[in-house]
């Protein structure tokens, strides 16, 4: 069976950062419990907020917590009161000074963790799950994924035995270590029991290790082009040395060229010193080709003259001007019939005489 790895986890260091950004040894379990404990209570007083991902930073005398969420006006409340009560609360687990910094999901969509908990509530409403699902996974397409997955397991439909059914649109490559591969899980309590719901979202291939993805076509989507430098012209090639000499001198780069036509001589270019006398050679050869290519057609049309008489010359009014006879086909030979053998003669005939 195959393993199950989870992709964030596999990510880890090489193109994802940490969710807790901060490092002990001595009081490294307590302050382990102390984010366990603040996790808790956010994810159960912002319930309904769409909480997708919450970060925390530490430093000497102060904790940084960042609360991303689709829905930041239900976590601010009314004039920052429910920050404010938060921010409280979360002073008293930690004994520190907390700063609270929320950010806001602009397309909830392309968040995995927020697909799954929208397909758990569909769930829970006793909507039929294969039809949430296709929704959803269309949903997340339209808003500029590359490729969905989604998986319920569970009493699908109250059904007595517990089975898993998914659905997928795209491509999601999670051997792919570049790939861009967001990953949620949600419950959905239903009175039959519990029904899991995963989810992997493909948005893109990351560039560099701080996470910046790379998004190519479709809508809301940043189109990043990879341009590659241009093979520089012939003109601006360096010039090919010729090989030393046997006593080990240097020698200096020569351009050599014969251009031969007929009834014509060679042109020679002598050594080459800069970049500047290199171009007129290069111009002058090639002055000297096309001259040598026009004498050569010149002379091609001069022989068909002399085999064909009056090839090319336009006949005078009222001139008789003799036609050409047209070729006929070459005639098809008919196969020849078969012989038909002499009467008397054969093979059994050959039998009777042996």
């Amino acid at each position: 069976m195959g393993q199950k790895v989870n992709p964030i986890g596999f990510r880890l260091g090489v193109y994802r950062q940490w969710d807790a950004r901060w490092f002990a040894e001595k009081e490294y379990t307590k302050l382990l419990h102390e984010d366990l404990a603040m996790r808790r209570l956010i994810a159960s007083r912002l319930r309904n907020a769409g909480v997708a991902r919450i970060e925390t930073e530490r430093s000497a005398n102060q904790l940084t917590v960042i609360i991303q969420t689709a829905k930041p006006g239900i976590v601010i409340g009314k004039q920052g009161a429910s920050v404010d009560a938060l921010r409280d609360e979360l002073e008293r687990i930690s004994g520190k000074k907390v700063r609270v910094t929320i950010h806001e999901i602009k397309t909830p969509e392309l968040d995995a963790r927020l697909v799954a908990e929208n397909v758990a509530s569909q769930l829970e409403k006793r909507i039929a799950f294969r039809r949430a699902l296709k929704q959803t996974v269309m949903r997340s397409m339209r808003a500029g994924a590359k490729g969905v997955k989604l998986e319920v397991s569970g009493r699908l439909g109250g059904a007595e035995m517990s089975r898993r059914e998914w659905d997928r649109d795209g491509r999601v490559p999670l051997h792919t270590l570049r790939a861009n591969i967001d990953f949620g899980r949600a419950e959905a309590r239903t009175t039959f029991g519990r029904i899991g719901v995963t989810c992997w979202i493909y948005k893109g291939d990351y560039v560099t290790a701080t996470g910046e993805p790379v998004m190519t076509g479709g809508p809301g989507r940043e189109v990043v082009e990879v341009v590659r430098p241009l093979a520089a012209p012939e003109r601006e090639r360096r010039p090919m040395v010729a090989p030393s000499a046997p006593d080990h001198e240097e020698v200096a780069p020569v351009a050599l060229a014969e251009a031969t036509a007929e009834g014509g001589g060679g042109v020679e270019i002598g050594p080459v010193d800069s970049p500047e006398a290199a171009d007129e050679a290069v111009a002058v050869l090639g002055e000297v080709e096309a001259e040598a290519d026009v004498d050569v057609a010149e002379a091609e049309i001069a022989e068909l003259d002399d085999e064909v008489p009056g090839l090319g010359v336009v006949p005078e009014a009222g001139t008789k001007v003799e036609k050409l006879p047209a070729k006929k086909p070459a005639a098809r030979r008919r196969p020849a019939p078969a012989k038909k053998p002499a009467p008397g003669v054969g093979p059994e005939t050959e039998a009777e005489e042996d």
